[in-house]
């Protein structure tokens, strides 16, 4: 599935690079395409157009010359008519040959304005036809060509950049392949058996009833696995509306017919988990018990966290005020408590009816802090607040006796801040009883160091060691320069400076 997962990521991939580098580009070209193909239709329906103003203008100015033409011609007739009457007066002689001199200017003004117009609309079509429309028609070509250039260089695109992932999905397929060969199973099955196995045990031999006895034998109930036990509901005569309703499918044979529900985590209605098969009410129960555990363990480090809060903040008035975490601890007091109440709760649930216990992690928890103390994590947990308290008379003195105790090693300074330890006041307890979390076992080693120059415990909490002497490394450096380390020949405990040694932490 995870490689499916990664297989739809390649196509999402290539969906993406497909939208930004080609459908993106391609919706711009389009644009651009059909506004230049608008504007060059637009300009070449303009000269069309003008040229048909021309022609139009042409046929007006024929139409004029044709009309001149006429009225010349009758002027003409008119006075030939009445230059050869001998009845008419000489002045309306002349009036016919005026009219007639009008006729023929007009005539010849139309015909010159056609003559114009003719040489005018030839011109322009000469142009439109053998220029314009060939300059229109050649840019619509280029504009064309480009859009089949630009498509074609997207087609190539696009195969690119799918064939840019091929690589990661073969990957992929290839992971699906060698996934699909591990698949074993006989060890499917076997986890769903581990899963589902209710834990019960077999049913008893039916017992031998004697009826040759004079007491008639002796009847004894025989024992029925709980899972196989007959319901109520399942008695009920066939044919009616009950009897309708069971009509659905149940578990193999009927045997594992509430395992589903039980398993889902649904069914959880008792606090126990009493109602479960008892291999999976121990399952359950495991599976709180962690929780608790895990809960336990973040809730001591914010108490630890807090403690060394409150220490810093007593060193220096200035940085806080002691009792603002005051309340803070007390609720985290209350949380610890309630949690292993919680815990004990669990685990008696767990040790009863013969179930197999489950092992505590604390010392689990305890390497766990500690691996991760010695990588340069803070997650504290019980142990840490013992060796808060513990050591608080160790940072009281230290912080009161502020100097060097040999030369090139720091100042022993194991207070609050430093990480190691916390001061007294800062403990909800008095400094005659130890705190209610006191942990008198010896803290596991975190490893091994070695003396690489000899040191002597000038200051108190400081243990001595010679050159190349080999001691337990208890508590790693918390930055202060300090490490707690302890004498495996006495099992003295104390710090030495960390430049003093070389150290070899455990493979946590």
């Amino acid at each position: 599935m995870n490689e499916v997962n990664d297989l739809a990521g390649q196509h999402e991939v290539i969906a993406e690079n497909l939208q930004a580098e080609v459908i993106r580009e391609i919706t711009i070209l389009m644009k651009d395409f059909k506004e230049e193909r608008k504007k060059l239709l637009a300009e070449g329906a303009r000269m069309m157009s003008h040229l048909n103003s021309q022609i139009n203008n042409l046929e007006r100015a024929r139409k004029n010359y044709e009309k001149a033409s006429k009225e010349a011609d009758r002027a003409l007739d008119s006075y030939k008519r009445a230059d050869a009457d001998l009845n008419l007066s000489r002045a309306e002689v002349e009036k016919q040959k005026m009219n007639m001199t009008i006729k023929s200017q007009q005539m010849e003004d139309a015909k010159n304005e056609y003559a114009n117009q003719l040489q005018r609309t030839n011109e322009q079509q000469r142009q439109h036809y053998q220029h314009l429309m060939p300059e229109i028609f050649r840019q619509l070509q280029e504009l064309d060509e480009k859009r089949i250039r630009n498509i074609r260089n997207f087609m190539i695109q696009s195969v690119d950049v799918e064939r840019n992932v091929f690589p990661i999905i073969n990957q992929c397929l290839d992971g699906i392949i060698n996934a699909a060969k591990l698949i074993n199973e006989k060890e499917d099955t076997l986890l769903v058996i581990e899963r589902y196995k209710s834990g019960f045990d077999p049913p008893a031999d039916f017992p031998f009833d004697d009826l040759s006895r004079p007491d008639g034998g002796v009847h004894s109930t025989p024992t029925i696995h709980p899972a196989l036990a007959i319901k109520p509901e399942a008695a009920t005569v066939k044919g009616t509306i009950s009897a309708s309703k069971l009509k659905k499918r149940v578990g193999l044979f009927g045997i594992f017919s509430s395992n589903k529900n039980n398993l889902s985590g649904n069914g959880d209605n008792k606090d126990d988990y009493s109602d479960l098969p008892p291999n999976q009410r121990k399952k359950k129960l495991q599976m709180k018990i962690e929780e608790i555990q895990a809960k336990i363990h973040q809730e001591t480090a914010a108490r630890d966290g807090l403690m060394k809060m409150k220490g810093v903040y007593e060193q220096n008035s200035l940085l806080g005020d002691p009792m603002s975490v005051e309340g803070q601890l007390n609720e985290s007091g209350h949380k610890l408590d309630k949690l292993r109440l919680e815990l004990q709760k669990y685990q008696s649930y767990l040790e009863e009816n013969n179930l197999a216990p489950i092992h505590s992690n604390v010392n689990g928890v305890r390497r766990q802090h500690s691996c991760r103390n010695s990588g340069g994590g803070s997650i504290p947990d019980d142990d840490s607040l013992s060796r808060s308290a513990s050591d608080s008379s160790v940072s009281n003195n230290h912080n009161h006796n502020q100097k060097p105790s040999a030369p090139g090693t720091p100042l022993p300074a194991h207070g609050p801040e430093s990480g190691i330890g916390a001061s007294h006041s800062s403990l909800p307890e008095s400094d005659d009883a130890p705190p209610p979390y006191y942990d008198t076992e010896l803290l596991p080693p975190l490893g091994t160091c070695r003396a690489l120059y000899p040191f002597e415990a000038t200051s108190e909490g400081s243990i001595a060691m010679m050159d190349g002497e080999e001691l337990l490394v208890i508590e790693v450096d918390q930055g202060d320069g300090w490490t707690r380390v302890r004498r495996p020949a006495d099992s003295i405990e104390g710090f030495v400076p960390t430049s003093y040694i070389t150290c070899v932490l455990n493979n946590c």
